[in-house]
């Protein structure tokens, strides 16, 4: 039989489950938009910038089954979407990225849109393919899909040039989809040695990472039987319930809240699972983690590589969790256990959000009080998306989430601009459950107008934009060494304006005494199907514990010298000023 490559990727996606394909059309995919518009399974959508369709697949991914799927052009469309699949890529987010390409059946160079896109994306992908002939069309799209959820997740490209979509060629047969299973052999001895180490241990941590999204009935009752705190990385906020007993907080040094330094000062044997102890995770790697660690992730290359493990067990944590849990009931139960623990964590949360509630903020919204109120505003099985900036580590600090995946923000690539694409690819696959943003007013301003997308799909979804002036985070953290703001301050975006422009409902919260009323107005306005977006006069003026902890760890390295310098000439320029 005769087929053009696009209707054999047309029936390749169809066969894998994809539902939205997302990108803007070009001269070089232009004919497999024109299928997938027949298509009755899969709705092509268009986006205002491809940056924003790579957040959308990447939230997609993270907080459904679905696999987030773009059809993008070549070269342009591919370094535009690069923030996204470079954001998918270090999270272990699977990803489809299919690419048109230039002509191969012609004898001339210098091609619109022609570079080597296999090496430009190769070092954000997991695997990059270029089809050459139509009998591999469908093949390497079931592969490409294989190898974007096998292991550890992650993004890969298919790149179709364009007159493989056009022209119709030879195939024998259409291919069945089979997914096969990602299962991995785990070595009996060290789950027992694991075991053994935990029961022995006086003061046992838990810390979790995103690998740990699909672990909690079992990281519970393993919490529980150990009487061990359990503290989550940035990216694995969501892993473990926020109003579990145990539950300290994100971190587990003296960046993190201070239930969680607290509960992890004097940890003994350490259970890290799903984390790779990155930068973030770590608080500029200011995290002191013991030398009796237990590191469990399905990446073996993550091992020993900033914190020596004794054991390291290379596998997917749904597979080692339930083990791991039945070895450890198998063991006498621990007699030295900290019983305690639990009335500390809750002591300290207590005092940390009187601590926050006492805070003055003036004329602005108190950061605590609008997580507060937005939290019991909220079912637990809402969906929350925070950008990068410093009101990341403020909803890290102080909403609490208690179910899995609910919350998502970027981290490793840390990019800016992803809430408001993500929260839309969020509601798209979620549309029974609220979905809100958290973007700054500097992130807002690079991708405000994907909200556009919104409107046009009747997506009841809300924007809150912390509107302080300023890139927050990085303000704050010129003001120790350099005492000014060099490029951290912005010019003020018109939030009602832009809402406006984009078809969305527009609300401003400026002061504390009007945060009930206005968070009940948003969401009452939601649910007309229009997003609504809310100007929060936010209060930056108490950092975060995040915020102190960096600055601390990273000035506690410079050598006397160089601290006597940066001092000294904060010192100097604010006695000048």
């Amino acid at each position: 039989m005769k087929k053009t490559g696009a209707w054999l990727a047309r029936f390749a996606l169809e066969q894998m489950g994809i539902r939205y394909t997302l990108g803007i059309p070009g001269v070089h995919n232009t004919e497999l938009y024109d299928e997938l518009s027949q298509s009755q399974l899969i709705q092509p959508l268009l986006v205002t910038h491809e940056a924003s369709a790579a957040f959308m697949a990447d939230a997609i991914s993270r907080t459904s089954d679905d696999l987030g799927t773009l059809v993008i052009v070549p070269a342009a469309g591919a370094a535009y979407a690069s923030a996204g699949i470079g954001e998918a890529f270090l999270a272990g987010i699977p990803m489809l990225v299919i690419s048109g390409g230039i002509r191969t059946d012609l004898p001339y160079n210098y091609q619109i849109h022609e570079i080597d896109q296999l090496k430009f994306l190769g070092e954000i992908t997991k695997r990059c393919f270029r089809i050459t002939q139509h009998c591999d069309v469908i093949p390497t799209l079931y592969e490409a899909y294989a190898i974007a959820n096998k292991g550890e997740p992650g993004p890969v490209l298919v790149e179709i040039p364009v007159n493989i979509q056009l022209i119709k060629g030879e195939i024998d047969t259409l291919p069945e989809f089979k997914p096969q299973p990602d299962l991995t052999e785990i070595d009996a001895r060290l789950l027992d040695r694991a075991a053994q180490l935990l029961a022995s241990a006086k003061k046992p941590g838990i810390f979790l990472g995103w690998g740990a999204r699909d672990c909690g009935q079992w990281i519970r009752k393993l919490a529980e039987w150990l009487d061990a705190p359990v503290a989550t990385t940035l990216q694995g906020l969501s892993v473990f319930p926020a109003n579990h007993p145990l539950h300290a907080g994100m971190g587990i040094g003296e960046y993190a809240v201070p239930a969680a330094a607290s509960a992890f000062a004097d940890c003994d044997c350490l259970l890290a699972i799903g984390t790779r102890f990155s930068e973030i995770a770590t608080g500029s790697f200011g995290a002191k983690v013991p030398s009796c660690l237990i590191h469990i992730d399905i990446n073996p290359n993550v091992f020993h590589v900033n914190y020596p493990a004794e054991i390291a067990i290379a596998a997917d944590a749904r597979e080692v969790c339930p083990l791991l849990l039945s070895r450890v009931h198998s063991l006498p139960k621990p007699g030295n256990q900290r019983t305690d623990i639990r009335q500390h964590i809750r002591r300290d949360k207590e005092d940390f959000a009187k601590s926050w509630q006492q805070h003055d903020s003036g004329d602005r919204v108190n950061p605590y009080l609008f997580f507060k109120t937005l939290r019991l505003a909220l079912n637990d099985m809402d969906f929350m998306v925070a950008d990068d900036g410093n009101h990341t580590y403020l909803a890290a600090e102080l909403m609490p989430i208690n179910y899995s995946r609910r919350f998502i923000s970027p981290t490793d690539f840390n990019c800016m601009g992803y809430a408001v694409p993500a929260a839309i690819g969020v509601k798209l696959v979620n549309p029974d459950h609220q979905v809100v943003a958290i973007v700054g007013d500097g992130a807002f301003a690079m991708t405000c107008m994907e909200i556009a997308t919104a409107t046009a799909l009747g997506l009841g979804l809300i924007f809150f934009v912390f509107n302080d002036g300023e890139l927050g985070q990085i303000a704050q953290m010129q003001a120790l060494p350099y005492n000014r703001k060099s490029c951290s301050v912005i010019a003020g975006v018109d939030i009602a304006g832009v809402a406006k422009a984009v078809g969305a409902r527009f609300l401003a919260l400026e002061k504390n005494d009007e945060i009930q009323t206005v968070l009940e107005k948003a969401l009452q306005l939601s649910l007309g199907r229009l997003p609504v977006v809310v100007d929060v006069n936010i209060d930056y003026s108490r950092r975060t514990r995040f915020t102190e902890g960096i600055l601390r760890t990273n000035l506690g390295r410079f050598d006397l010298g160089t601290k006597a310098r940066l001092v000294g000439r904060a010192l100097s320029r604010k006695m000048t000023h």
